[in-house]
């Protein structure tokens, strides 16, 4: 399956997404310690924001195959960069933190984070990019 995503240079180091299918736009900035303002999401904070989604999107696919809803599961995603050897994303951490209302039991719990290593995202990145995924359970 293939989807075409347009992007428009705007200037001032925006852009401007257009997610064909849908016709949602999103806008992007060069981040402040590369010469843009930070008024909008870097492309790698995309990248960065992605694999939170993408992790919690199949992990949500777990969960409704399993008659139980995740809703109210919160991820949190620090972007490292680095400039060795060039300017590009170092490490991602995610905290995944599920809230939920059911007791999930070990063997659940570690279905789904087996099924949330399998993202496509995490598995697109190159292997220089340190990943590490935490979870954590119940009320924060």
């Amino acid at each position: 399956m293939s989807v075409n995503i347009e992007i428009d240079y705007l200037g001032d180091l925006h852009c401007r997404a257009l997610h064909g299918p849908s016709q949602q736009t999103l806008t992007t900035d060069a981040p402040v310690d590369n010469g843009g303002k930070g008024e909008a999401f870097s492309p790698t904070d995309l990248v960065a924001s992605g694999l939170g989604a993408c992790l919690a999107t199949i992990m949500a696919l777990v969960a409704r195959r399993n008659s139980y809803d995740l809703a109210g599961t919160r991820l949190q995603v620090t972007k490292e960069m680095t400039a060795d050897p060039v300017r590009r994303i170092g490490a991602l951490r995610v905290s995944v933190h599920v809230r939920s209302t059911l007791s999930l039991p070990p063997a659940e719990r570690l279905k789904l984070e087996a099924a949330a290593m399998t993202c496509p995202v995490k598995q697109s990145l190159h292997p220089d990019v340190k990943v590490s995924v935490e979870f954590s359970y119940g009320q924060p």
